[in-house]
């Protein structure tokens, strides 16, 4: 299977959302309904306004698997709002968001492809910081998966009246 990324847009909006739902579909089908809880995100008007926001804001990249629109994620300069509480990093940064990928395509390496463009990008813009958050819920799977990308933990917080469990992570590149 060779994966290529490429630039997103607008275009991409359906397939994103189509893969965010895929995820969700997968969570629940494991029973960990923590992270994304059990409807499609598609059908979240909230979802949907983040995707488009952090579309403006950022830069899209599509992971396409021989072809096949596979994966995403979107960089911006900063964290969402929703952790301003959180320690700032006092230095410039690119910042991952709605990482996903079409669970068809679980094992693969696609997430890991995304997660390599994004440092590379990062790099390349002369930056030396990439953060992400992530659920840090359940079983902590998600936690790992980032660490075995090179991301190493930094804080652990929680957002909402339900207390939703994250971790910030970084990476130096």
């Amino acid at each position: 299977m060779r994966i290529t990324i490429r630039d997103g847009g607008p275009d991409d909006i359906p397939a994103i959302l189509g893969m965010l739902d895929s995820c969700v579909e997968w969570l629940v089908s494991q029973g960990r309904t923590g992270q994304w809880g059990t409807r499609p995100l598609s059908q979240s008007p909230k979802t949907v306004e983040s995707v488009r926001r952090y579309m403006a804001e950022g830069s899209v990249f599509m992971a396409d698997a021989d072809g096949v629109p596979a994966g995403t994620l979107t960089l911006t300069d900063s964290a969402g709002a929703y952790l301003s509480h959180l320690p700032q990093p006092g230095e410039p940064e690119r910042y991952i968001h709605w990482l996903a990928s079409d669970r068809r395509f679980k094992g693969h390496g696609v997430g890991s492809a995304l997660l390599a463009h994004a440092a590379e990008e990062t790099r390349r813009a002369g930056i030396s910081l990439l953060r992400v958050d992530c659920y840090a819920g359940d079983d902590g799977k998600l936690v790992r998966y980032y660490e075995a990308n090179g991301f190493t933990r930094t804080e652990a917080f929680t957002v909402g009246e339900n207390k939703w469990p994250g971790q910030l992570l970084a990476r130096r590149v």
